[in-house]
């Protein structure tokens, strides 16, 4: 009789488990990866919606203060409900802080950065100048300088929008007094002036035309800021110093008005 011979298999083999076959039925097959373009594109309307919030958030703000901006006030303004706008806004707080943020980038975006174009020095100075006063006869913002209004409205209290107000001044007294300074290293500025009082001098005269143009309806007070500042920038001046404007050419603002 012949006895057929099996192979032998060591220990450890035996040991291994037996993989099991499932059925054909029973295999699910992968789904094919989703594309990321719907996503994107419901980001990008998100963020546009959000934008065009904000935007009107500003002018609200500006005209009634950050106070009287309410979610129920701004669903009304852009037939939204209230509950599409609690989801870009958790609270009236988060929307207060996310107006101001809107405000100082459109500060940035219309003033700061396009002054940042002219040369160093006295012209960068002047044009810096210029642009800020002109906002508010531009109607950058509805109601005048939005953070001349909020620095007034929460100057007395505390919380996170006052102090995200005050961070946001000393971030523009820091641009002005830069400039100067800048303007002073360029030669254009006489050595003997500091910077600090200058830049007060003119932040207190850029503040005094607000509140009248404002409160007043002086609607010379930007003629007059600006002839008393180009005074006193002429007075500090160098005879290196690139020509200033004469006061007959600085009635009206600098730039055209922003788009809204």
């Amino acid at each position: 009789m012949v006895r057929t011979l099996r192979p032998r298999h060591s220990a450890a083999a035996r040991s291994q488990p037996v993989p099991r076959v499932l059925p054909a039925q029973c295999v699910h097959p992968v789904p094919p990866a989703k594309s990321g373009k719907p996503v994107v594109r419901r980001q990008a309307r998100g963020a546009r919606t959000r934008d065009a919030i904000l935007r009107r958030a500003v002018d609200i703000a500006s005209v009634e203060g950050l106070e009287g901006l309410t979610v129920g006030r701004l669903a009304d303004e852009l037939n939204m409900s209230k509950s599409g706008l609690f989801a870009h806004f958790g609270s009236k707080e988060d929307l207060q802080l996310a107006t101001c943020e809107a405000a100082r980038q459109l500060f940035i975006d219309e003033i700061s950065r396009p002054a940042m174009s002219a040369p160093k020095g006295m012209p960068r100075l002047w044009t810096l100048l210029d642009f800020w006063l002109g906002h508010v006869e531009r109607q950058l913002f509805e109601g005048g300088c939005f953070f001349t209004a909020a620095s007034f409205e929460f100057d007395g209290r505390s919380g996170a929008v006052r102090d995200r107000v005050a961070a946001i001044m000393h971030e523009w007294l820091a641009t002005l007094t830069r400039a100067v300074q800048e303007a002073q290293n360029a030669g254009h500025i006489q050595p003997k002036v500091n910077v600090e009082i200058l830049s007060h001098e003119i932040q207190s005269l850029a503040l005094g035309a607000h509140w009248s143009f404002q409160l007043l309806k002086d609607r010379q007070a930007y003629r007059r800021a600006r002839s008393i500042i180009l005074e006193k920038l002429r007075s500090a001046a160098t005879t290196d110093c690139p020509p200033l404007p004469a006061p007959a050419s600085v009635n009206s603002p600098a730039r055209p008005a922003a788009k809204k």
